[in-house]
């Protein structure tokens, strides 16, 4: 038992260690971020401060081709937004890229207009890359996502607004599912995002706090919460609307706006954690990253080691327990792990942790189906050998009732049953082997013994040893059986009368002839395994057992003796003939009445 625990304990260590190598090594990435989109990613109720203004399609139909716009554009555009002095926006994010100098007048022109309220956040951008750097000891290394160039607004315009980044840093898989809070350029500046520097300016005109406490990696990065699904912030209204004055202005009151490309041509649109199969315009982006920090809901990313480390002891405990375990109870435990698992990782991310869900749910998943798998490829290996084990001296019926009860039944131990027990010999075997050859021998004997065999597997019972010209079988064991008694009763008198055809073949073939000794006795005995680990006999010992052996040793050739207790038992179901108590039988110490069976009623 401890070498078999231990092969387990061994056998769930390793695979959950494999699996949680796996997990490390972004084996299960893919899947995993799938199902991490689709639990923790839903659509909120948002909290109306946010609203996109969109260079749509409809502006470049009144203004015209992107291209082709002045900064005077834009200028405008925040002088509609600003023109109410009881509606003004209280922070506008322009999502464009104003760098350099074009014409002088209209580039003082939208600084004036992006100056003159003191709520305007225009866009910078980093341009990231590899870089060699070199350490005072004079050690070097490549530093990936090293900033090579920074790009901010023209001097006139940077000096009225405040400014912020707009880099977007994908995840592997190709989807944008955080947020980089902040860069620190080469010079020792530190640029906030776009997102956090519009709240910051929103924060200061509402009261709030403007500092906000965000759970980042060493990349500046956060894990963003996103709110609204593409189209969740744009209320229909154009640029072209701004310029024309036609736009609800009311609506903009102590708001945010955001102005920026809402159109295909643009190119600026992303693949989200929220809606991975439709695209969602960079300016929507930044909408949800704000609208998080309005709601000041970050998450912390549970690190991937301590995860590796619950998901080893966890999943090596679960396997442990599937191996070798019942069907329902196997089942149970993998719906509690594995639903529960996801059910926690729901739970954990509501109050701002996020878990790899897969992580858990796939390993037991396949430790379950594949501790189910072995487990039935030991049941019918099992079987087999039960069934290779007792065919040879049981009757198939009682292998079947015993490959039910699996090879505990194969183990030492024995019980106490009510059991038949019939013993038969040949009578005149001995001298008539002197006059045979060993090859004759040995047929005659296999032929007795071939029936006597087929006559106790036809009547159920189990058939318990051979010993040289004598043959031992019990009823009601190792499995309960009906009318038991009657079926030894049946065997004997069937062995009487196979006996006659075959002694008449030896007769005419040898001019000798043998018959048979039958005893018949029934009650209690201790029946099961007996013997040692390496070799052991299914048997049945007690006085029961020695009652039948000496009925059978006093039996004349062609009788069946059984006893009183017998006789009791069946009654009239079969025809006997008493020889009354004189008899006494070796072991007994006093004699008792014995009957002859003639015969089933």
């Amino acid at each position: 038992m401890k070498r078999k625990a231990l092969k387990k304990l061994l056998i769930a260590l390793l695979c959950a260690a494999a699996f949680s190598v796996a997990a490390l090594l972004g084996v299960f990435y893919q899947a995993d971020q799938m199902l991490s989109d689709s639990l923790y990613q839903q659509p909120k109720a948002l909290e109306g401060k946010i609203f996109v203004v969109g260079i749509d399609e409809r502006a470049m139909e009144d203004i015209g081709p992107y291209q082709t716009w002045g900064r005077d554009v834009m200028a405008m555009a925040l002088e509609a937004l600003n023109a109410e002095e009881t509606c003004r926006p209280a922070a506008i994010g322009v999502d464009v890229l104003y760098t350099g100098q074009t014409d002088p007048e209209l580039d003082a022109y939208l600084a004036e207009a992006a100056g003159a309220y003191g709520n305007v956040v225009v866009a910078s951008v980093a341009n990231f890359g590899s870089e060699l750097v070199t350490e005072e000891s004079g050690n070097f290394y490549m530093k990936d996502y090293a900033v090579l160039s920074y790009e901010e607004p023209y001097e006139a315009l940077k000096a009225v607004t405040k400014q912020g980044h707009i880099n977007a840093m994908y995840d592997q898989d190709g989807v944008l599912r955080h947020s980089i809070l902040e860069i620190d350029l080469p010079d020792g500046r530190t640029i906030p995002s776009f997102a956090y520097s519009i709240y910051q300016m929103y924060a200061a005109a509402m009261g709030l706090p403007q500092e906000l406490d965000i759970p980042t990696d060493s990349l500046h990065r956060f894990y963003v919460d996103f709110a609204a699904l593409p189209g969740g912030y744009y209320e229909e209204i154009s640029v072209s609307d701004l310029l024309s004055g036609d736009f609800p202005a009311v609506l903009f009151q102590d708001a945010i706006v955001l102005i920026g490309p809402y159109a295909a041509g643009l190119s600026d649109y992303v693949t989200t954690a929220i809606a991975r199969a439709s695209l969602m315009y960079g300016v929507e982006y930044q909408a949800n990253v704000i609208e998080q920090m309005l709601r000041g809901e970050f998450k912390a990313e549970v690190s991937d080691a301590l995860q590796a480390a619950l998901l080893f002891v966890i999943s090596a405990v679960c396997l442990y327990l599937f191996i070798d375990r019942k069907m329902l109870v196997a089942t149970l435990l993998w719906l509690a792990v594995a639903g529960g698992g996801l059910l926690l990782c729901l739970w954990l991310y509501t109050v701002g942790y996020v878990l790899h869900p897969l992580w858990l749910t796939l390993t037991v998943t396949v430790f379950y189906v594949g501790a189910v798998a072995v487990n039935y490829v030991r049941a019918a290996m099992d079987r087999r050998k039960i069934s290779n084990t007792f065919k040879r001296y049981v009757a198939p019926e009682i292998v079947g009732e015993l490959l039910r009860e699996g090879t505990d039944a194969l183990g030492l131990g024995g019980k106490l049953c009510d059991i038949a027990v019939l013993f038969v010999d040949i009578r005149g075997f001995t001298p008539m082997s002197e006059l045979l050859t060993p090859e004759e021998v040995v047929s005659i004997l296999n032929r007795y013994l071939s029936l006597t065999t087929a006559c106790i597997m036809k009547n159920h019972g189990t058939l318990d040893k051979f010993v040289g010209d004598c043959t031992m079988a019990i009823w009601n064991a190792p499995i309960a059986q009906e009318d038991y008694v009657m079926n030894a009763c049946k065997a004997a008198v069937d062995m009487v009368e196979g006996s006659k055809a075959l002694s008449q073949e030896l007769l005419d073939k040898f001019g000798r002839t043998v018959s048979f000794g039958i005893g018949v006795h029934c009650g209690s005995a201790v029946v099961g395994n007996i013997g040692a680990e390496m070799r052991m006999d299914f048997t049945a010992i007690g006085d029961t057992v020695n009652t039948s052996a000496r009925l059978e040793a006093n039996a004349p050739a062609g009788k069946i003796y059984i006893s009183q207790e017998v006789v009791n038992r069946l009654g009239d179901r079969i025809k006997t003939t008493s020889l009354g108590d004189g008899i006494a039988l070796k072991g007994k110490s006093n004699k008792m009445e014995i009957y002859l069976l003639d015969g089933i009623a």
